[in-house]
């Protein structure tokens, strides 16, 4: 017989951002279902009326579209299939796997204060398990009559089998007292009727999945492979920060960070084929395997997705990124004075020079702006420049027919050799000129992009400082 098509799922819930665990969960399922030439199909589980948002909603959306993390069959919506609850937990109590629980809370606190002063774990006791009558007008919660006796293993695939006893299992709440279904009740029937084969999640949900298990087969459903991944820790070696990584996927988008750097980063959290760092998408989906999951808690290290993302900054077309620095570019109110074969020359001498799209824009300012402040500490370098060799070069610069890189470093090289110069001699007060600093790309290069006029301005405006060292005091 044939074995079922992979079918994964990745089923958030809309009461807060979405972090970066989250996102690597949504990682594995997807990449092993291409893997598998699959399924991966998005669920929001928004049962938590009270907590769940709209705006929640969109975040996850926007922020899966913007990983590229397609879905093939969503989003369903959980609070939009109560009816399909309903039924199910009538087929529940018509089989006698589920009981009305008539208690109320004053008295499950009292049975858990009781339990605790005893020095037992503070399960419910069972009351209303063999309860026949059905007092009229009583509010009551709907139990799932788990298992008493034996064991439930958790075939888990990275983890191996992981046992629970049944006797340390509650009978969980399946429906509140206002009528809404829980979560492992609702996750149980949306997986069943999804005919999803593999469940891949956090180790946090490993505790829910022997209760889950108890309900496939009080349904009789097929249950689906387990896989609980490790958590993902800070460096401190515990949980996330909002410093460090515990944050909404979003702000890494508005922090510069490119969708595939961010990808590449996270399925390495968890998961490693050899020595390999960068993937390509194409490679992802080819090399993943649950198989290669490991089973120790993975740090989030901000230097390491830093240097992930430059490796792809340094590589991204001109054209390509070009029109990603855009938005930042406008998010510092600047304009761009410039076409787009411009902006693209521009971003070229940048590229290597900044790990994200925020900080390669910040460097861009010299380019962008003419509000040049120079740094009092570079001041020295056109204080010792002489002013008749900065006269010369302005001059030799105005008369360039065709303003290039080369022909600037055509007329560097005149007014060196004429004057028996060394490069940097001129090149550094011409950067600090140009750019306010001491570093910057090719001072040649930095020329061409900020064209010929913007140039010549900035070359008179610096000429007021400029031989000032030869000119201050000698002292007494």
């Amino acid at each position: 017989m044939a074995m079922p098509s992979v079918r994964t799922r990745f089923a958030p819930s809309p009461t807060g951002y979405l972090h970066i665990g989250g996102v690597r969960t949504a990682l594995f399922n997807y990449l092993f279902a291409r893997h598998e030439g699959g399924q991966f199909i998005l669920r929001i589980e928004d049962t938590d009326r009270e907590r769940s948002t709209p705006e929640a909603t969109a975040v996850i959306l926007d922020g899966l579209s913007w990983l590229g993390l397609d879905w093939d069959e969503g989003p369903f919506y959980q609070s939009e299939r109560s009816g399909l609850y309903r039924e199910n937990v009538e087929r529940l109590l018509a089989a006698g796997h589920a009981y009305r629980c008539y208690c109320s809370p004053a008295e499950l606190e009292a049975k858990r204060a009781a339990a605790l002063s005893a020095g037992q774990k503070p399960m419910y006791d069972r009351t209303c398990r063999s309860r026949t009558d059905h007092p009229e007008g009583t509010a009551f919660v709907v139990r799932f009559k788990a298992p008493i006796v034996g064991e439930t293993v958790v075939p888990d695939l990275v983890k191996g089998p992981v046992v629970f006893q049944n006797q340390e299992l509650d009978d969980l709440i399946i429906v509140r007292s206002d009528g809404t279904p829980t979560y492992n009740f609702c996750a149980v029937v949306d997986d069943a009727l999804m005919r999803i084969t593999h469940i891949i999640r956090g180790e946090d949900h490993l505790t829910n999945t022997p209760k889950q298990i108890q309900l496939y087969r009080a349904f009789g459903f097929p249950e689906p492979a387990f896989t609980h991944v490790p958590l993902i820790h800070g460096l401190s070696g515990g949980r996330l920060s909002k410093r460090h990584g515990a944050t909404s996927v979003t702000a890494y988008r508005d922090a510069g960070y490119l969708p595939d750097a961010l990808v590449n980063y996270l399925v390495r959290l968890g998961w490693s084929y050899g020595d390999q760092e960068i993937f390509t998408r194409r490679e992802l989906v080819e090399k993943f395997s649950l198989d290669r999951v490991g089973t120790a808690a993975a740090v989030f290290d901000p230097e390491k997705l830093d240097w992930v993302n430059f490796q792809y900054l340094k590589v991204l077309p001109p054209r390509e990124l070009a029109l990603a620095i855009k938005p930042f570019i406008a998010a510092r109110g600047w304009t761009i004075p410039g076409d787009e074969v411009w902006l693209e020359k521009l971003v070229v001498t940048l590229q290597t020079r900044a790990k994200t799209l925020d900080e390669l824009a910040a460097s861009a300012h010299f380019y962008l702006c003419d509000d040049i402040q120079i740094d009092p500490a570079a001041t020295t370098h056109l204080a010792k420049t002489d002013p008749a060799v900065w006269m010369e070069l302005r001059q030799g610069l105005a008369g360039i027919p065709e303003w290039s890189a080369a022909a600037i470093h055509a007329v560097f090289d005149t007014v060196i050799a004429r004057h028996h110069l060394k490069l940097g001699q001129l090149a550094q007060p011409v950067r600090v000129a140009l750019t306010g600093g001491t570093t910057s790309p090719g001072i040649f290069e930095v020329a061409e992009v900020v064209g010929k006029e913007r140039v010549l301005a900035r070359l008179d405006r610096a000429a007021s400082r400029v031989g000032q060292a030869a000119q201050a005091p000698t002292g007494t």
